[in-house]
C-alpha cells in the first residue's frame, strides 16, 4: 500500500523558526487547489508495479486548515478517481488552533479527515509571540476540546521544546496541559536554528540567545520521564502515542513504504528514486497547467537506501532489523553493521536483541549522531 501527501504552501504569517515552503499570500488558492487536483492525474503512474492502494492521505504544509472543506473534498475526490482508498483509510489535516472554528469543525465532518494534527507548540502567550505563531495561548486551550467536542478521538498535537524563553518548569506544564486533555497522541520537536529563517537571522545579529543543547537535553529526558509514566508508548524519538494510537502515515515512512508527494516542494518516494517538486507556487502552477509536473529526481543506490534505512529505522521502536539488511541490500552490508555495532552496545547507546538494534535512552539523545557513524559508503 501507499500514501499520499499534499503540501499546502499557505500560512496567515511566517513562524520566525520555520524552514517549509509557503506563501503568506492566498491571492491564487483557488488556482493552487485546482493544480494539486491536476498533478494527482499526473501522478497517477509514478507507483506502477507497486501496490498503489492508498492506506493514508496527509495534509500538510503551510496551514492545510487555511482550505475550505470543499477543497479538501476536491482533492480526496481527485485520489479517489485515480487511486483505490482503503475503506480504514487514515486522513490526517495539519491545522493551526485558531483555524478550528465550530464551523469549519463542523464543515470538515463533510469529508474523510479522521484525525487532526494541531500545532499548538507552547500555552504560554509569550513562547507564542517569541515564535511568530498565528494563535493565542487561549486558542491554543480551546482548540483540542473544540475538536473533541465534535467527536473526533483521533488527535495529535505538536509541541516545541529546547528554546531560552522555555524553562523547565513551563516545559514541565505544557506537556501536562496536553496529557490532560486526553489525546492519544503527541509530538514534541527540539527547537532548530535553520539557515533561512528569521529566528537564524535573530540569533546572528545577536537579537536572540542561541540555542542551549544542554537545556534540549535536559527538556527531552523531561519529556520521555512525563510521557511513558502517563501511558504512552515513545515509538519515535519526536513521537509518543497511547496503546493503539501510533501515526500511520509517518510510521510508513520510517518504514520505507512508497508515497506520492503533491504540491509544490513536495518528495514522493517509490523505493528506488526519490523526486521533489519545484519550491515555487508559481513556477509549479505554470508547469502543472501543461501536464508537466516540475520535479528534480534522484536515482537511490543501495547504500542510500541501506543509510536512509538506518537513519529511520534506528528511530523507531521497531529498530535496525539486521535480518531486513542481509534480505534487501545485501549480507556484505550486513557483516559491516555486525562489525561495528559492538563498541555502541559496549558504549550504551544501542541495545541488540536477536537481530533488531535498537536505541537505549542514552543513545535517543544522540540518534542522528549514531545513525551517522552506522552509514555506509560504498557499494559492495
Amino acid at each position: 500500500m501507499a500514501g499520499i501527501y499534499f503540501h499546502i504552501p499557505f500560512c496567515k504569517q511566517a513562524c520566525h523558526y520555520c524552514d517549509f515552503h509557503f506563501s503568506t499570500s492566498l491571492k491564487y488558492r483557488d488556482d493552487m487547489v485546482a493544480a494539486l487536483c491536476r498533478e494527482v492525474a499526473l501522478q497517477s503512474g509514478y507507483l506502477v508495479g507497486q501496490d498503489a492502494t492508498i492506506e493514508t492521505i496527509y495534509f500538510g504544509g503551510g496551514t492545510p486548515s487555511l482550505l475550505a472543506a470543499t477543497d479538501i473534498n476536491r482533492l480526496i475526490d481527485a485520489v479517489g478517481i485515480h487511486f483505490d482508498i482503503c475503506p480504514d483509510a487514515e486522513v490526517t489535516i495539519e491545522a493551526n488552533p485558531d483555524d478550528l472554528s465550530d464551523a469549519y469543525v463542523k464543515e470538515l465532518r463533510a469529508t474523510l479527515i479522521n484525525r487532526f494534527s494541531i500545532g499548538i507548540q507552547s500555552f504560554f502567550e509569550e513562547d507564542l509571540r517569541w515564535m511568530n505563531r498565528a494563535h493565542s495561548a487561549a486558542e491554543a486551550h480551546s482548540a483540542i476540546q473544540r475538536i473533541q467536542d465534535a467527536g473526533y478521538a483521533n488527535i495529535t498535537a505538536d509541541l516545541i521544546y529546547g528554546y531560552p524563553l522555555l524553562s523547565d518548569d513551563k516545559w514541565q506544564s505544557n506537556i501536562g496541559r496536553l496529557v490532560e486533555t486526553g489525546i492519544p497522541h503527541i509530538s514534541a520537536y527540539g527547537m532548530t536554528v535553520e539557515p533561512r529563517t528569521a529566528l537564524a537571522a535573530f540569533i546572528r545579529k545577536g537579537k536572540q540567545l542561541p540555542m542551549d543543547e544542554g537545556q534540549a537535553a535536559t527538556q527531552f529526558n523531561q519529556l520521555m520521564d512525563t510521557l511513558t509514566a502517563a501511558g504512552f508508548i515513545h515509538y519515535e524519538i519526536s513521537n509518543f502515542a497511547r496503546p493503539g494510537n501510533v501515526a500511520r502515515h509517518n510510521s510508513n515512512y520510517w518504514k520505507g513504504v512508497p508515497y506520492i508527494g503533491i504540491g509544490p516542494s513536495a518528495h514522493s518516494f517509490d523505493g528506488r528514486s526519490r523526486q521533489w517538486n519545484v519550491r515555487n507556487n508559481a513556477h509549479y502552477m505554470r508547469a502543472i497547467q501543461t501536464d508537466t509536473v516540475p520535479y528534480e529526481k534522484e536515482e537511490l543506490t543501495t547504500p542510500d537506501r541501506l543509510n536512509e534505512y538506518i537513519m529511520t529505522a534506528l528511530r523507531t521502536i521497531w529498530g535496525l532489523d539486521l535480518g531486513v539488511v542481509e534480505r534487501r541490500f545485501g549480507s556484505h552490508y550486513r557483516q559491516t553493521l555486525d562489525a561495528v555495532l559492538p563498541q555502541f552496545v559496549s558504549n550504551g547507546d544501542i541495545m541488540l536483541e536477536g537481530p533488531v538494534v535498537t536505541l537505549t535512552r542514552k543513545g535517543k539523545l544522540f540518534a542522528d549522531h549514531i545513525a551517522a557513524e552506522l552509514f555506509v559508503d560504498q557499494e559492495a
